[in-house]
């Protein structure tokens, strides 16, 4: 595997939620419009309703929205290795996105860096430049995929580095952490509450927290295959979260 320089990789996870509490809060065209889309979800979820199967609709970039970016970037090397981690969270996308938008072009300018997560190449880093479209926002060169080669984009995603050139495979990042030895946090929500923890709980923190846990996840794994030692829970620090 190709080794990369720890230090120019910024690792990152986002949280999605739909943009409306529930399907009766649809304004009457999006409801036939989620009608549509969730045809082919129901095919596979026949006790379901296009009522109840809504809080999925924040896996798309069209009928949801992100509440949470937390990034973090490893300083130093070897076992001195610490993990710096900052988080842009709210209810107002455009501003979290905006000021995401304005560190990462701040850290990605110079010499060339790379940007991890895990099925980031199909869902974290297509939906964040989705979603910057939609909120009328340009698109940071590092995200920015149009007209560079394969080798140009700065993307690494740690379930595409696992299949080894096996396509039909998917390991989620819990069962991937477990698979090598990386602890994962159990304690707390999993990606299918994040919606209800937003729309009902209302607890943004929550989400920032378990959204963090796994950038920290990401990036541990990310080491293990490099060959590089992990880093040690007390040298990560989390800056702030922006809420």
């Amino acid at each position: 595997m190709p080794q990369y320089p720890l230090n120019n990789i910024m690792f990152l996870d986002i949280e999605t939620v739909p943009q409306h509490s529930d399907f009766g809060s649809l304004p009457e065209e999006w409801k036939d419009l989620w009608t549509l889309k969730s045809a082919s979800l129901l095919k596979y979820h026949e006790t379901e309703t296009k009522e109840s199967i809504y809080p999925r609709a924040g896996i798309y970039a069209e009928f949801g929205k992100i509440i949470c970016i937390s990034c973090g970037v490893i300083m130093g090397s070897g076992d001195s290795k610490r993990m710096t981690l900052k988080s842009f969270a709210g209810d107002n996308e455009k501003l979290l996105l905006h000021e995401f938008s304005t560190m990462l072009n701040k850290w990605s300018s110079g010499e060339p860096k790379f940007l991890c997560a895990h099925n980031g190449k199909e869902f974290d880093f297509p939906y964040l430049c989705r979603r910057m479209i939609i909120n009328s926002l340009p698109i940071p060169a590092l995200l920015n995929v149009a007209g560079k080669k394969p080798w140009e984009v700065g993307h690494l995603d740690t379930m595409e580095l696992w299949k080894f050139g096996d396509f039909k495979n998917y390991t989620s990042l819990n069962l991937l952490a477990c698979t090598l030895g990386i602890p994962t946090p159990k304690d707390d929500i999993d990606g299918s509450r994040v919606w209800e923890v937003y729309w009902k709980e209302k607890d943004i923190s929550r989400i920032v927290t378990y959204c963090q846990k796994d950038v920290i996840t990401v990036a541990q794994v990310f080491l293990r295959m490099q060959g590089e030692p992990t880093i040690r829970e007390e040298s990560i620090e989390i800056k702030d979260r922006g809420q």
